[in-house]
């Protein structure tokens, strides 16, 4: 396992000029804006307005806090997210606006080159101790909020807020008491 500790993520301007991102993982590592294959990354967003436009990816949103946003996606109807709603997969290249419900949120965005990669992501609360399948070649766990052991509480790795890591094998223990997103990334198209 690696562990991505959320001090050591970097800040970068957004696509568009708009805001701050937080990349939190990257592939290749070296990946720019215009040529990664797959990205993780948190925004702070704290004015309505457009998303960046990034051509041929997938991306899934997902609110880690505040009010929420109404997400516009040109061709869909427009969808309020909260930091309880269910991640919201779209093509990142369709114009999109967001409008904030009540306030600045934070927001998870997992981005994967279409045709080439595809990615799921779920969140869930961790109260005790969960088990969990890891059922894609690439697998994440980004600690959403609580102080949770990533391997277990013997020789696990303690994850805090906006930690994230990288997992390997076919399953983990997580132990604790907090929510997390954990992410899939696959080197084919789901049917």
């Amino acid at each position: 396992m690696q562990i991505l500790r959320a001090e050591k993520h970097r800040r970068m301007p957004w696509k568009n000029g708009g805001g701050e991102t937080t990349e939190i993982a990257v592939f290749p590592p070296d990946a720019g804006l215009g040529d990664f294959e797959w990205r993780v990354s948190m925004a702070r967003v704290e004015t309505d307005g457009p998303f960046s436009a990034f051509t041929g990816i997938d991306r899934t949103l997902t609110i880690l806090d505040g009010a929420g946003l109404v997400l516009s996606i040109e061709g869909r109807d427009p969808i309020t997210l909260t930091d309880t709603s269910e991640p919201q997969a779209f093509p990142a290249d369709l114009p999109t606006r967001a409008e904030l419900v009540d306030g600045p949120v934070t927001d998870l965005n997992v981005m994967t080159r279409r045709g080439r990669l595809a990615h799921q992501v779920s969140r869930r609360d961790i109260d005790g101790e969960l088990d969990l399948a890891l059922l894609h070649a690439t697998n994440l766990l980004f600690c959403l909020r609580g102080s949770l052991y990533v391997g277990g509480r013997d020789g696990g790795i303690e994850t805090g807020p906006h930690d994230a890591v990288v997992l390997e094998g076919d399953a983990v223990r997580v132990e604790g008491r907090g929510t997390i997103c954990l992410i899939g990334i696959d080197d084919q198209v789901w049917v």
